[in-house]
């Protein structure tokens, strides 16, 4: 095997384990050498993990490739510790071919440090020493001669050459920790480097497990215990869209929420608040957390009013807090404050919210705080946590290179950052309004009568980063708010709603039932102001705007023979549109109807029996009627759901965002349902 693929499959393994590291963290290297194809002559190379790359899902595309000796030759011409940015251009200019993955600012350590593989980690056992007020005398009280104490220094040139010094001067060394960082291992064997590292971290877990203090966060406050499982999950979603609106004061996120159990141990220990205010520590944490979280002071026995108080306050002197720590650190060249909302809320009892620009991020935060809270225990447990100073975390977090990480990702969707929820969404005009949804950057949450169907569906979208699928009868008020509650705990909050369940019976006046007409009243009408009810209370708290959209019927206005249950919910539903964007103007939610004639392929509608009868009363055979109903039109074109999800995606879009109380018709140009 090469050293190349041996390097994938290292890093796969350690990637994979979060005893290791966390998502996104670390790099892992090897040298060896390749045939040079334009000289014919062997030379030597660095495959090193990529900026940005993960180690559990690292391919060949997400390495680096240089030349080593070009990268080495870079020592001749490094300007010192002040310029050393300057350093991450110069790689370019080491590159074999075309180079693969941008080089990370970790690239230096590990083509100056004399070993073949090297591996660079954030173990929160490991980051436990380096965040230790004494982790210097730990570190070699713990390891002895096989491990080096670094000095916090941050990532780049010069890092590299001080861990070659130390490499060169302990030749018995099988790594360092790097204070206030993590730690990095090396080998000759790719099988060596992760035994080296493995061992630092097993070791470091025994001597915190053996010499520790029992309580390192202190005793249980009295008031603190959390609350039962249903209580938390109902404070959290009552919590969650008022949270979410604060935390997106400055810019939309999407949230994630976790009452896993570490969290709510942390929040019910007496040193919480001390420890929570000195914040995250290794760069990979406070550049996903944010230098401190913001955390509730009152017991989880307080009201949701006392709470939802208490957090305004605490947001606006966040707020104030973060603008001040900018003022304090920021230089003339420093890039601009990115916003000073916390990316991290802690609610004792409760659990931890957190957000980011999409789902992913907002739950990698969560993760990075959790390896931040087991930081914390490990430091306190063998001495007295002491994260880097403030001016350090200033100049990570605001490191030119990070913001030019930041420039160079791809411009976000029209809907990123939108949290969706669509009703009869598992099949016909509701799944492909879920498919473009997501599809445009939307988290969507796909709510049927059929949960195995509703997740299936979400499951075609992709993880459940992108769609979840939900039960959910909008007939029934409880339901209905335990979709709407499912939705802001799995992504903070809500923005648009699709109101699209529906069914339909085809009868007569004189055939039309009590029974058919209360059901089809139930779905469409009653259903639609359950979901819109709902739905608007999370709206109105987080203070974001949002869309609702019905999913009516050309039959609100057309008058057809057979179909006076079915035509007479959707007019009811026509005018809930106009009634609410009356109403829920003045909180910026807009409020809009579509009106699709027949969808016949794809529609659940349809195939339960509703196009037979239709086709039986037009007097045409029933794979025939997508076809009849075009002919009727003015453009003689059937419509689809996806036509439908199109109309859904451009009401929803920042184009018409001056636009409510609309109906568009989606019927290819039937005149007698022309609005007038």
């Amino acid at each position: 095997m090469t050293a190349k693929q041996d390097l994938i499959n290292r890093s796969n393994r350690l990637g994979s384990d979060p005893r290791v590291t966390n998502y996104a963290g670390g790099n892992t290297s090897a040298k060896g050498f390749e045939t040079d194809p334009v000289t014919g002559e062997p030379v030597e190379l660095l495959w090193v993990k990529g900026s940005g790359g993960d180690l559990g899902t690292l391919t060949e595309s997400g390495l680096a490739v240089l030349r080593l000796d070009r990268l080495r030759a870079l020592s001749a011409v490094y300007p010192g510790v002040d310029r050393e940015d300057e350093m991450v251009a110069a790689f370019d200019y080491t590159l074999h071919g075309k180079g693969g993955a941008a080089p990370s600012i970790d690239t230096a350590m590990h083509g100056l440090v004399d070993a073949a593989h090297v591996d660079h980690l954030h173990p929160d056992s490991g980051i436990a020493f380096a965040t230790s007020a004494d982790g210097e005398e730990l570190t070699a009280k713990a390891f002895g001669e096989n491990v080096v104490w670094v000095p916090w220094r941050r990532p780049g040139w010069q890092l590299g050459e001080d861990i070659a010094a130390i490499k060169s001067a302990h030749p018995n060394a099988i790594g360092c920790v790097l204070g206030g960082h993590g730690i990095t291992a090396w080998g000759d064997t790719s099988a060596e480097a992760e035994a080296n590292s493995l061992w630092i971290i097993e070791t470091a877990e025994k001597f915190i497990a053996t010499n520790g203090r029992a309580e390192p966060f202190g005793t249980a406050l009295a008031g603190y215990a959390p609350l039962s499982p249903e209580s938390r999950a109902a404070r959290a979603a009552a919590l969650a869209p008022t949270l979410r609106g604060l935390a997106s004061t400055d810019r939309a996120l999407v949230g994630h929420f976790t009452d896993a159990e570490v969290v709510l141990d942390f929040l019910e220990r007496s040193e919480h608040p001390r420890l929570a205010a000195l914040g995250t520590s290794c760069p990979d944490h406070f550049l996903r957390t944010k230098v401190k979280p913001m955390l509730l002071d009152l017991p989880p026995t307080a009201t949701l009013e006392e709470q939802l108080a208490r957090f305004h306050e605490l947001h606006a002197e966040y707020r104030a807090d973060y603008q001040a720590y900018y003022d304090r650190n920021a230089t003339a060249d420093s890039p601009a404050i990115r916003g000073a909302d916390p990316l991290i809320i802690l609610v004792p009892g409760v659990g931890m919210f957190s957000y980011g620009a999409n789902k992913q991020t907002a739950r990698v935060a969560s993760e990075f705080y959790i390896n931040a809270i087991n930081v914390m225990r490990g430091a306190e447990a063998i001495s007295r946590y002491a994260p880097i100073d403030e001016a350090e975390k200033f100049r990570i977090e605001y490191w030119a290179l990070e913001e030019a990480k930041l420039q160079r990702m791809p411009r976000p969707k029209p809907l990123a950052t939108r949290v969706a929820l669509v009703t009869g969404a598992a099949s016909g005009i509701g799944k492909a309004i879920a498919t473009r949804l997501a599809a445009e950057g939307a988290c969507v949450v796909i709510a049927d009568l059929d949960l195995e169907k509703a997740q299936a569906a979400a499951a075609e979208l992709g993880t459940t980063d992108v769609a979840i699928g939900v039960q959910a009868n909008v007939t029934d008020e409880d339901q209905v708010q335990a979709a709407v509650d499912a939705t802001v705990l799995a992504f903070g909050g809500l923005d648009l709603v699709v109101n699209n369940a529906g069914l339909s019976l085809s009868k007569s006046l004189l055939e039309t039932t009590v029974a058919d007409w209360d059901l089809q009243h139930n779905v469409m009408a009653k259903g639609s102001f359950l979901v819109s009810r709902a739905a608007a209370r999370v709206l109105i708290d987080q203070k974001l705007g949002g869309d609702i959209v019905y999913i009516s019927s050309k039959n609100s206005i057309f008058a057809g023979p057979n179909n006076i249950a079915y035509s007479a919910t959707k007019a009811d539903q026509a005018h809930q549109v106009r009634l609410l964007a009356a109403e829920l103007g003045e909180h910026g939610v807009k409020v809009n109807g579509i009106n699709p004639d027949g969808v016949v392929r794809g529609s659940g509608i349809f195939a339960g029996g509703w196009g037979a009868k239709r086709a039986a009363v037009y007097g045409v055979p029933e794979e025939d009627l997508g076809k009849y109903y075009a002919q009727r039109t003015l453009l003689k074109r059937e419509v689809l759901p996806e036509n439908v999800a199109n109309a859904v995606f451009v009401l929803c879009s920042a184009d018409l965002s001056h636009t409510t109380g609309l109906h568009i018709p989606v019927d290819a140009g039937v005149a007698a349902a022309f609005l007038r």
